[in-house]
Parts: C-alpha cells; structure tokens; sequence
C-alpha cells in the first residue's frame, strides 16, 4: 500500500504545477492526504459519493473521482472546482495515483519474494512461476550483499540504500532483520568481484556521509541462477561473522576471501578446545606477553622470513632466534619449520574464534 507520506507529497506535486487544491479520502472518510486543511471538510461528501455507481462526479463545487485497487475501491480523490479544466486534472491526478498504487503494489510484491527467497522459504516449482509473474529474470548473474550497521541508531540504513540505490530496477534491496540490509545486486556478465567490491565501497561512502560509520559490508559469491540466490546470501552471512574475527580492520569482505577461517568457523566450541590442550598442553596463547605475541604476528607477516621480520622489529638477529627458540621450548613448536608455523597459526585463529564467540554468549 501507497505510504500517506507518498500521497501526500504526489498531491503538493499535482498543486504545484496545476495550481489546485486537493485532498485524499479513504473508504472509511478519513483523510489521508491534503494540500489545504480546507479540502479536509469535503470527507463526508467522499463517504457518499463512494455509494454511487459513477467513477466520478460533481459535488458542492467540486470533482470527485474514485481510485481503485485491483478491481476494489480505495480511495476517493476531491479536486477544488467545477469547470472542465478542473475535471481533466482531476482524472490526470486520479490516474497518477492509480499508478503509484499499482507500482507500489508491484514493489511490496517483489520485495516479499525476495524475503522469501532469502530466507528459503519457497519451494523450486514457485520460485520460477513467481519470478515469471513479477518479471524477475530468472537466469541472470546475480550477488546477494549484505550491510550491517549496529550502532545506527535513529539513521534508517534501508531508507538510505533505496533513496540512493534504489532506482535501479533490476537489484533488490531488502531487510529480514534489525540490524542487516540485504542488496540483491545483479551483475553483468563481465564483472567481477572486482566490480562488486567497487559497488560496496559505494555503498560505504554513502552511508558515511549520512553518519553512519560503523557499517561493514560482506558479499557471497557470484550466481548465476535466481534459485541459488539463498546461497549466496549465506555465504555473505557467514563473511560478515568470519571478517569480525580474522579480519577487523577490513569493512568489505568477500566469501572467496576467508580463506581457512572459514573452515574454523564451522568447527564445534568443545572440538577447539580440544585443539588447543592438544597443541599447548593446557596452557592459552592469551597468557604469552606482549613481546611474543608482536614477534608472532611480524613473523608470520613477513613468511617466516628471520632477516626481514628482525628488520621490521628494530632487533638483532640473534635476539630474535633467541625469542623463537624461547618460544619452542614453551610449546614444542618451532616456527621457523612450516609444519609447526602452520599448526601455530591455525591454533591462534582457533583462540581467536573461541574468544569471539565467548562474547557472544554474554
């Protein structure tokens, strides 16, 4: 259904460039939408006028007309005057607003298709017989993008994507919960997750000029049918979860970037702890101090390369040998064999994962 807002503003348009005064009056008499507050007296004589057989007449001077719904009144629409320039505006304005309802109608229709699509909650046979009926392609590469802003507040992120990016006819922009907005984006068939990366950034620099800063954007991978849209909205689901443990510092991430992380994700809590008694004997990567765990993480950076990551670190050579074999002795682990650096590593993205969803429990 057509917002009262919507009407209200279409009519100020309608007043505008035609200079008459009009109003909008639903079935029940209550006025939904007016350019004078003197139009808004003209509500019982609309209430009358919808028990006529006639789409339109003349009443106390001025022209009624009525709109309808799929075959069902719903509104009647009262324009200021009697003369026959009156009544052609008025017919031209009772058509526009039987448009708005109809492609309000449409959007609403598609809107709770896509949901449904989402979500999973549509069976194959209807996703193509209703994809048909709404003229939505079935066979074009699409990507399910997801936007999540959590401390936005009284900033409305939906109303914000579809005032700037809503236009485009063949992408849908939805939400299923509070916090997420989904962009179901279609693609042409040269672009890449390059491109797709391109439409995100835009995405953030709008929503940051509209002061919402602390968005983060994930997008699943590229489909190439409109039943397999569910998929990628899930692998964006899951991007988004992993980019906040393994990746804080990045506000887009893609599916196809997750890399092991994504594998971590899906483990069970008490099969990581498991792990990680196995690999450090009871102890935590948590407890090693702050020196071990900077010269972990340059290592690690630079590839297990000793020259390169002594350089970054400002140290001697031989203080950071000191500082692994230090490190080999606390955990059986040497991190300058692959074998161990890999299980090392893998065992502080555990820790990681652990800790994560920790919070998430309190």
């Amino acid at each position: 259904m057509v917002s009262n807002q919507v009407l209200q503003s279409t009519i100020e348009g309608l007043k505008t460039i035609a200079r008459i005064e009009v109003c909008v009056v639903d079935i029940d008499g209550k006025v939904v939408a007016s350019t004078d507050y003197l139009m808004d007296d003209y509500a019982k004589e609309a209430v009358e006028f919808t028990k006529s057989p006639a789409d339109s007449q003349e009443l106390s001077g001025c022209q009624f007309f009525k709109i309808y719904d799929d075959g069902q009144l719903e509104y009647v629409l009262v324009v200021a005057g009697s003369s026959e320039d009156i009544f052609t505006l008025g017919k031209m304005a009772a058509f526009q607003i039987q448009g708005l309802i109809v492609a309000y109608k449409e959007r609403f229709d598609k809107d709770n298709f896509i949901k449904n699509l989402l979500l999973d909650n549509l069976l194959l046979v209807d996703i193509f017989s209703r994809a048909k009926k709404l003229h939505i392609q079935p066979e074009v590469r699409r990507v399910a993008i997801i936007i999540e802003g959590t401390t936005a507040k009284d900033k409305n992120v939906l109303e914000i994507m579809r005032t700037n990016f809503g236009s485009n006819s063949k992408d849908f922009i939805t939400a299923v919960d509070e916090n997420n907005v989904i962009v179901v984006k279609e693609l042409k068939p040269s672009e890449t997750e390059e491109d797709i990366s391109k439409y995100c950034a835009s995405y953030m620099d709008v929503l940051h000029h509209d002061n919402v800063d602390d968005a983060r954007i994930a997008f699943g991978t590229i489909i190439k049918e409109i039943k397999e849209v569910s998929r990628s909205y899930k692998e964006a689901k899951m991007a988004l979860d992993v980019g906040k443990i393994f990746f804080e510092s990045r506000i887009i991430i893609a599916y196809s970037e997750l890399g092991i992380g994504r594998l971590i994700y899906q483990l069970p809590i008490p099969l990581c702890k498991l792990f990680i008694k196995e690999i450090f004997d009871g102890k935590s990567p948590d407890d090693f101090d702050e020196e071990t765990l900077v010269t972990i993480t340059k290592f690690f950076e630079n590839s297990l390369n000793v020259s390169e990551t002594s350089r970054q670190l400002y140290i001697h050579r031989n203080t950071l040998v000191y500082r692994l074999d230090k490190l080999q002795k606390l955990t059986g682990l040497d991190l300058r064999v692959f074998e161990d650096a890999i299980t090392f590593k893998i065992a502080l993205m555990v820790v990681k994962y652990m800790n994560y969803m920790e919070t998430l429990n309190y």
